[in-house]
C-alpha cells in the first residue's frame, strides 16, 4: 500500500499500537498483523531515521533541536509498500545503517522534532485500519486505540536480531557492540523528558524473546478478535 508521509486525513480509523524498545520485532509485526488483516502500517522510527538522514544530506547542525526540526516539517518523504523515498531517492536500506539510528535515536529526544513529525505520523490513519509501530505510538500519537501492544525482548535476542538483519543485508555489523549501543538507545529512549518510552496503562505486554514471528502475530491478532470496541479514535 502507497502512502505519502504528508497526507491528512480526520477519519476515524481503527488503529492498533506496537510499541517496544529497538530491535524488539515490532515493524516485522507491524507487517505481518497489517498483512493480515488488510491495513495500512506506520514505521514512525523510519520518520526519525529519515529526518537524521535528511539532516546529514543538507549538512545540518545535528546538535540544534530546531534546525533539525525545520527539516522534519519539510520531509519530502513516500512509503511505497517496502520501498522508502527521500526526495526520489530509494532509502530503504540506507536509514537502516547504525550511524543513522544512532543519530535518530538522538534527535528523537527533542520536543521540537516529534512536534514537527506528530500531525505527519497521525495522517497515517486511513480506512480500513492502521497498525503503528513506534516507541510513543499507543501513549503520545494514537491515545485512543482500542489495541495497545508494548512488545519487549532481552537485549541479546534483540542483538542477535539486528545482526542477521544487517549481515542479511550485507552491513558489517558486531554482536557486542549491538548489544551495547540496545542498551544505550533504551537508556535514551526511556529516560528523555519528552514521550519516553513506557507501555500505555492499558497496553498488552507480550515478550518476544523465544516467540517466534507467526507466535507473535497470532498473539496480537489474539487479541484485536477480542477487543470489544471496534474502532478507536487516533
Amino acid at each position: 500500500m502507497a502512502a505519502s508521509a504528508t497526507a491528512t486525513s480526520h477519519t476515524q480509523v481503527p488503529v492498533i499500537t506496537i510499541d517496544g524498545p529497538t530491535a524488539s520485532g515490532k515493524g516485522t509485526i507491524t507487517q505481518g498483523v497489517a498483512r493480515v488483516l488488510g491495513w495500512h502500517t506506520l514505521d514512525s522510527g523510519a520518520l526519525y531515521r529519515l529526518t537524521a538522514l535528511a539532516a546529514r544530506w543538507h549538512g545540518a547542525d545535528t546538535t540544534d533541536a530546531a534546525e533539525v526540526a525545520r527539516i522534519a516539517s519539510d520531509l519530502d518523504v513516500v512509503f511505497n509498500d517496502d520501498i522508502i523515498l527521500l526526495q526520489g531517492h530509494n532509502v530503504t536500506d540506507t536509514i537502516r545503517h547504525e550511524v543513522i539510528g544512532s543519530l535518530a535515536s538522538t534527535i528523537a529526544a527533542w520536543q521540537p522534532v516529534r512536534d514537527a513529525l506528530l500531525q505527519r505520523q497521525r495522517a497515517f490513519a486511513k480506512a480500513p485500519g492502521l497498525v503503528a509501530d513506534g516507541r510513543d505510538m499507543g501513549t503520545v500519537v494514537f491515545p485512543g486505540a482500542p489495541l495497545k501492544i508494548f512488545l519487549v525482548a532481552d537485549a541479546m535476542a534483540r542483538a542477535k536480531r539486528r545482526y542477521k538483519q544487517l549481515k542479511d543485508k550485507g552491513i558489517s555489523a558486531n554482536l557486542s557492540d549491538l548489544a551495547k549501543d540496545m542498551e544505550a538507545r533504551d537508556l535514551r529512549d526511556t529516560s528523555r523528558a519528552h514521550a519516553p518510552l513506557l507501555a500505555a496503562h492499558d497496553a498488552h505486554t507480550i515478550d518476544s524473546s523465544s516467540l517466534t514471528i507467526d507466535d507473535t502475530i497470532r498473539q496480537v491478532l489474539g487479541l484485536w478478535s477480542g477487543t470489544r470496541v471496534p474502532s478507536g479514535r487516533p
